[in-house]
């Protein structure tokens, strides 16, 4: 007979990673939808911005099944962050680690459901370099799991086997489950926390993809100009064909928008474009997307 000493070892370990997890991982529920999100600092809850309706009222089950009111303090559609404030100062707060799990690692993700824990065991299948989302957000590591996430724990915690907490499990593409790493969750709350708010950076200039006579590759062509926009305020006009951003040529226009960062406003680069036959160069101050 099998000796099952190592794996009862394991299983006990693994059960107490979620114990300890667990007092400071919350179930969130907005109009249609229920998620996870966990206690980031004393009364404020760090939940997926994907997984939150765009409105109506917000309620977070603590551990314990308890239901409160939530707050929207602010979020970040491009990291996939949102911030949410509750009157519960006594919950535990998660301390996060910078640290990337190595290729082949085992994990686990915690999640909550009604303010009981829920648990995927699993490893990690990818951790790469820095890199940017669809929506232009600033990711600091790629990090992708392979187990099976429910639907209501996406935004629970992603642990080690250490037990350290290293990122927010989520859905990618393909409900791939991806990771935001302990280091952008930091960067994004806490300017959420300070600002309610991520500044977008603005040209203020409405971009369609041409191909450049004579088959020098692709540019952007100028289809509308925010009158009191930065595009403006450089001397862009209509009808200009964008051919490189800052010394770079365009290759996509989706690839300029994504370069279009928080860190970007504020920041003076130079336009090269065509305009009627003439090559410009011009200086544009990126400034600030307005509200909607």
């Amino acid at each position: 007979m099998t000796d099952a000493t190592p794996l009862i070892h394991l299983s006990a370990a693994l059960a107490d990673l979620v114990a300890k997890a667990a007092p400071s991982v919350v179930s969130v529920r907005s109009y249609r939808s229920q998620s996870t999100g966990f206690v980031w600092r004393p009364g404020l809850i760090v939940t997926p911005d994907e997984a939150l309706s765009e409105d109506g009222e917000i309620t977070v089950a603590v551990p314990g099944g308890d239901s409160v009111s939530a707050q929207l303090v602010g979020r970040d559609p491009a990291t996939d962050v949102a911030l949410l404030r509750i009157d519960r100062p006594d919950l535990q707060a998660l301390q996060l680690t910078a640290t990337t799990p190595a290729v082949g690692a085992l994990t686990i993700a915690v999640g909550s459901i009604d303010g009981t824990p829920v648990a995927s065991f699993g490893i990690v299948s990818h951790a790469g370099g820095p890199w940017r989302s669809l929506r232009g957000g600033n990711i600091d590591a790629r990090i992708e799991l392979d187990l099976r996430l429910r639907r209501s724990a996406e935004g629970g915690v992603a642990l080690d086997t250490s037990g350290a907490a290293y990122g927010m499990a989520v859905f990618g593409p393909r409900r791939r489950v991806l990771v935001i790493p302990a280091a952008t969750i930091e960067r994004v709350a806490d300017k959420l926390a300070s600002h309610g708010r991520i500044p977008r950076a603005y040209l203020g200039l409405g971009l369609h993809p041409v191909a450049l006579t004579g088959g020098d590759g692709m540019g952007a062509m100028v289809m509308s100009v925010d009158p009191n926009g930065p595009g403006a305020a450089a001397g862009v006009h209509q009808g200009d064909v964008i051919v490189a951003f800052n010394g770079e040529p365009i290759r996509r226009v989706q690839s300029l928008m994504r370069a279009l960062g928080p860190d970007r406003v504020g920041q003076t680069v130079t336009l090269d474009l065509r305009r009627a036959g003439e090559t410009k160069q011009l200086s544009l101050t990126i400034g600030e997307r307005p509200p909607a």
